[in-house]
């Protein structure tokens, strides 16, 4: 897409990459918020009345009291203090303080844009704000899942609410390159190839919040096998093969890992692909990804190696943000030049 206006577009393009920056900080909150078990010391929704946070102490025990009522703290947190309270309800409020920051600042530009530049060339961005919504609704749906049952989040809306979130946050990329002149390359890689590479790496956050809401990070703190074999040995193989694996901590720091290793060969597949076919135009590209995906792979096992320490567990996360929006970038690239005349 054109935008005609030089100054307009500079407006559009920067509202579109701080979107993208509001959100990976979101994401790195969230993770955190996780990492530091915070995400059900709010009991309450509170669209708009959750905005200011506690004032006085009554206002703050009136929290804590809420808390103190799910089986979180019942069987978990019982000795909490209201100050140690205070610092998993900072890493929550921040993290939903966010969120409404992330809908005003997407919502009022977006209106003023759709009018200087036409509905048309925003529209696909109504649908973004859409999910932004839908976000804001399965984060609640998440944390109901904590409050009455459990000690915890379900593993499964913990990974579609982070799944959501890269999915947001890679469609506003999308559009920002959309509206940037980048170099396209003259020749293609095989069109099928960057996107399996884009869609295991989606993948993989999947399983990783899977291993992040079952603390499966915590067992097996062994690479690169599992205590004394390959497979872990508190399952037997025919388990693998049911449903049920994916609610099974072991069996899911498996998958997590071993999806790491097909991610690796698919890259080096592409890699040497380019090389071959002397695709000169992808080669910082495929080499900034491979060191981003390098990175990753250290974190994880260092992340592992730690049992999940919070420090490095933070940062595999936060590297995952940027190997996302380069594999993105691989297959935006790439799509352009299959259009190419």
């Amino acid at each position: 897409m054109y935008i005609e206006n030089s100054q307009l577009k500079k407006y559009f393009t920067n509202w579109l990459i701080g979107m993208c920056i509001i959100i990976s900080i979101m994401i790195i909150v969230g993770g955190l918020t996780r990492l530091t078990d915070s995400g059900l010391s709010i009991t309450q929704w509170q669209l708009f009345s959750g905005i200011i946070p506690p004032l006085n102490d009554l206002q703050w025990n009136q929290y804590f009291d809420l808390y103190k009522k799910i089986p979180e703290y019942k069987l978990q947190n019982f000795s909490m203090t209201l100050d140690e309270f205070k610092v998993i309800f900072w890493w929550e409020f921040i993290h939903r303080f966010l969120g409404r920051l992330i809908g005003i600042s997407f919502l009022i530009p977006l209106i003023y844009f759709s009018i200087r530049l036409g509905f048309n060339k925003t529209k696909s961005l109504f649908f973004i704000f859409f999910l932004i919504c839908l976000q804001g609704f399965i984060g609640w749906y998440m944390v109901s899942s904590g409050l009455i049952d459990r000690v915890d989040v379900s593993h499964y809306r913990l990974s579609l609410h982070l799944f959501l979130a890269f999915v947001i946050l890679g469609s506003l990329f999308w559009h920002y390159l959309i509206f940037i002149n980048i170099s396209i390359p003259k020749k293609k890689i095989n069109i099928y190839l960057p996107i399996l590479f884009l869609f295991l790496v989606y993948l993989q956050i999947i399983f990783g919040a899977f291993v992040s809401g079952m603390d499966a990070g915590m067992i097996y703190n062994t690479w690169p096998l599992m205590g004394n074999s390959y497979y872990p040995d508190d399952n037997s193989v025919y388990n693998f093969f049911k449903l049920s694996v994916f609610n099974e901590p072991s069996l899911v720091q498996f998958i997590h890992r071993n999806l790491a290793y097909l991610i690796i060969i698919l890259y080096l597949i592409i890699f040497v692909y380019i090389r071959l076919k002397n695709l000169r135009d992808f080669v910082k590209t495929i080499y900034f990804l491979g060191a981003l995906l390098f990175l990753q792979i250290i974190l994880g096992i260092f992340t592992l190696l730690s049992g999940a320490q919070i420090l490095f567990a933070s940062m595999h996360q936060i590297s995952s943000i940027f190997l996302v929006l380069s594999t993105i970038y691989l297959v935006f690239i790439n799509l352009k030049t299959n259009q190419q005349p």
